[in-house]
């Protein structure tokens, strides 16, 4: 409570002394006022404070502000840094138009940085990487970040090695290097135990737990999920919450256990407000319609072995290989009929033998047929594996939908770039 009255205490000091002066880009401070600077770094901090909270509509409208009393070059970093909340907010805003200004006006400032600067330090390939990355060239981004940290431990700044490792890790998993990803995160977790900086912390715990979610590692996965929530939640920052439901669900999901990430799916779409959280809300809509549609008669997961039917719910082919492999082949092949000379090659890669396969062929689609057939009323026809005189076939009626193979979501997402990407 002390710290909530402490934060809500800093946001009305802030509005008080802005208050006092009707903002205008032609505003010229006179002795006894603020000047324009100081101004702008009160704006500064409340879009922080807005950001922070998930109130992007303010925070965006602040950060304007602050942008508006910048000064050219002489300001070059700190415009570096609004531009690139601007651009994470327009990217969750699904605003292409506005992002795609801001991402060019961030490009105009590299020149700037040469003027300002002495010598190129690592705080100026920093910078160069994120616009980089801004723009999609991810492999000149990942080699700018890699100047700006070996720069940052020969002019021993802490603070920019901590932001580029956490660059790193985020070019690595857009890259899909995992490996590398986990390996800068673990510096980056070393650095954290000196720096304590909450934010970045909740950060370093959020992408980890994303890289071990495509390592399919989800126990861990799952533990960094929670270290982000708890690290995030201790500064009162809400702005990825969201995120971090959206990612446990995707968790559940590819364990094969649909309930539970629908569960996570829902509350995630019931903590944000829809018209601001564009691509959140898209990527969860998306993400709930694939576990929870109802005219799907059968889910597939051939990675995680896993088969959610409408009626039985999920079925473990974990032990039953030979199993997944015929129903997988029929049901990607629904209405062609396979014989049993067909089955031996593609199922047991073997030359079709009467004495060997009949038995065996018959007793595995039975067994098949007991898993993923709900129990029909007598002298009902099967409901998904039809046999007729050529041999079996998936009835091409059932709906199916197979895992990792749903419709993309065109969430228009400005290269990569979201709420938990570096600045």
């Amino acid at each position: 409570m002390m710290n909530e009255n402490l934060e809500m205490g800093r946001i009305a000091e802030a509005e008080t002394s802005i208050a006092f002066y009707n903002f205008n880009e032609d505003f010229i401070p006179n002795e006894e006022s603020l000047s324009k600077r100081e101004i702008g770094r009160s704006f500064y901090q409340l879009g922080k404070l807005h950001y922070d909270k998930s109130d992007l509509e303010a925070a965006e409208e602040n950060f304007i502000k602050s942008l508006n009393c910048a000064e050219r070059p002489r300001d070059t970093f700190s415009i570096f840094k609004i531009l690139g909340f601007l651009i994470r907010i327009s990217s969750e805003k699904l605003e292409d138009e506005k992002a795609t200004k801001y991402i060019s006006l961030a490009e105009e400032l590299v020149d700037d940085l040469t003027q300002v600067l002495g010598s190129l330090n690592s705080e100026y390939f920093y910078n160069v990487g994120i616009v980089k990355n801004y723009g999609g060239n991810f492999q000149e981004a990942f080699d700018n970040f890699q100047l700006a940290y070996k720069k940052s431990k020969e002019e021993n700044e802490p603070d920019i090695l901590a932001k580029t490792l956490l660059a790193l890790a985020n070019n690595c998993y857009v890259r899909k290097n995992y490996e590398g990803a986990l390996d800068y995160l673990g510096q980056l977790n070393q650095l954290m135990a000196i720096l304590k900086k909450d934010y970045l912390s909740g950060a370093m715990f959020l992408f980890s737990a994303k890289v071990y979610l495509e390592l399919e590692d989800f126990d861990n996965s799952l533990k960094f999920f929670k270290l982000a929530n708890q690290t995030l939640q201790s500064k009162k920052c809400w702005n990825l919450f969201g995120y971090i439901l959206l990612g446990k669900g995707n968790v559940y999901k590819n364990m094969g256990d649909f309930d539970k990430a629908l569960e996570y799916f829902n509350l995630a779409n019931e903590s944000i407000d829809p018209t601001v959280f564009k691509r959140l809300s898209n990527l969860l809509s998306s993400e709930i319609e694939e576990v929870n549609d109802s005219s799907v008669d059968l889910y597939l997961d051939r990675n995680n072995r896993k088969v959610k039917e409408r009626n039985l719910g999920t079925i473990d082919f974990k032990h039953r290989f030979v199993l997944l492999e015929i129903l997988f082949l029929l049901a990607k092949n629904s209405g062609s009929y396979y014989d049993k000379e067909q089955l031996a090659k593609s199922i047991w890669k073997d030359e079709y033998n009467p004495l060997i396969h009949d038995k065996l062929i018959y007793t595995s689609v039975s067994r098949l047929r007991k898993l993923i057939e709900p129990k029909n009323v007598k002298g009902e026809k099967r409901k998904y594996i039809i046999r007729g005189k050529d041999g079996y076939t998936f009835n091409p009626l059932t709906k199916i939908r197979f895992h990792m193979e749903t419709k993309n979501v065109d969430d228009k997402t400005i290269a990569n770039v979201e709420l938990s990407s570096p600045v």
